[in-house]
């Protein structure tokens, strides 16, 4: 975690090619690098905070009793030909790869017509019923025009949680606890107060889905929240399929008055019904040996798209803003020394250790041949929430000089007092 050493650099030019905030800051300050349109490489850094979202997202999930697999992300043509989506006229971003032969693959943009069929081997009973699977892997779609940096790309990581039912009732039961789950992440990473279930077409099965928008300025999606909803400390709103049919009303408070915000989409949840359990023949046999097709839910929660929201939520004109619980690192500390031998170094130097040992992570700039004003620059563009220079000046004031990278504070603190 010595800033010598990572062989990825930052950059005061913008991306000559960058559209949004988060492609702009999160490739200025080396987290991520473009491959193409639509794909990109997460660096040391950037795979820090890619990670840790993905664990908060992960622990949620087994709360509720999530149990975590991998899925292939190839599938025979013939799954996808069950479902009907393997026509690109039914199913656009699905991406057909040659394979030997005259065979051809999917390569999964999504996982109904894998995760279906591997669950047809091992649920037979009722008894076997209810349960969810989940599982968090590199998505594949071939989107006509990609943008908005790591919001809408070709390759992306996401969260997939499917759930298998005896009947409606189990699914609206399950539906709600993952609900529940999904407010949850959405608190720990710091998202809540500007993140609103958003209701949208539902499909054949069930009146509405549900979406979890997050409001940002350069949102890539118009949505309508409900006045009323708010009014009452409900962030409910519909997005603008729902908006545009006559006579909208809030689906939770009835109201008819709505404010118009952007926003960026980082979840959607979908009662399936038995859309995908049909084509399989995914079926259960009840305790007096009745067969019924077995009832699913699918939850969708995009990690690398929370990245991306989040860096675009925080963010100021300076640079990237961490919430901590994500942030690659708790604490940036800059000693600004002439050589490695100055106290300045030599404290910092301590401190780094001594954090690191307390298990607070935590990063050295130690490029002493880098100019002050480019290091603390650089500070603010990576976004740790908590900077921590040592200098002459700041050791003859009694201690090191501590900025809170949120809120800008700044103040004088002994190295007893960050250390906790």
């Amino acid at each position: 975690m010595l800033l010598s050493q990572l062989f990825t650099k930052t950059s005061k030019d913008a991306v000559a090619d960058a559209k949004s905030v988060n492609a702009e800051l999160l490739t200025r300050a080396g987290y991520i690098s473009k491959t193409m349109a639509g794909v990109y490489s997460f660096l040391p850094l950037g795979l820090k905070v890619l990670r840790k979202v993905e664990q908060v997202v992960r622990e949620e999930m087994d709360a509720i009793g999530g149990q975590e697999i991998v899925m292939s992300a190839l599938a025979p043509r013939e799954y996808w030909e069950k479902t009907g989506r393997w026509d690109k006229k039914v199913f656009e971003p699905l991406f057909h790869v040659p394979a030997a032969g005259e065979n051809e693959y999917a390569l999964n943009p999504t996982h109904e017509e894998v995760v279906v069929p591997l669950v047809q081997r091992f649920i037979h009973s009722y008894r076997d019923l209810p349960f969810g699977c989940y599982q968090i892997q590199t998505k594949f779609r071939n989107e006509l025009r990609a943008k908005s940096g790591i919001l809408r790309g070709r390759e992306f990581l996401m969260k997939d949680l499917y759930s298998f039912h005896p009947d409606a009732a189990c699914l609206d039961r399950y539906y709600e606890t993952v609900q529940g789950a999904y407010d949850k992440i959405f608190e720990r990473l710091g998202l809540a107060d500007r993140t609103y279930l958003t209701y949208a077409s539902g499909g054949s099965f069930s009146p509405y889905s549900h979406e979890y928008q997050v409001l940002l300025p350069q949102g890539e999606d118009t949505i309508f929240v409900s006045v009323e909803a708010e009014k009452q400390g409900k962030r409910i709103a519909v997005n603008h399929e729902i908006y545009d049919a006559k006579e909208t009303t809030c689906p939770v408070t009835g109201g008819k008055e709505f404010r118009e915000e952007r926003a960026s989409e980082a979840a959607n949840i979908f009662k399936l019904g038995t859309k995908f359990s049909d084509p399989f023949k995914l079926v259960y046999t009840d305790e007096k040996g009745k067969v019924h097709p077995i009832l699913m839910g699918c939850y969708g929660i995009g990690i690398s798209r929370l990245m991306g929201i989040i860096a675009e939520a925080f963010a100021d004109k300076d640079g990237l803003v961490w919430p901590p619980d994500i942030a690659p690192a708790r604490v940036l500390i800059v000693p600004l020394a002439k050589d490695t031998n100055e106290e300045p170094f030599t404290v910092a130097q301590d401190l780094y250790r001594s954090l690191q040992k307390k298990g607070v992570a935590c990063l050295l700039d130690d490029r002493i041949d880098a100019s002050v004003g480019s290091r603390l620059n650089d500070a603010d563009l990576l976004g740790i929430p908590t900077r921590v220079v040592v200098s002459l000046k700041s050791l003859k004031a009694g201690g090191v000089e501590v900025k809170d990278r949120s809120s800008g504070n700044v103040e004088v603190c002994s190295t007893t007092k960050v250390l906790g």
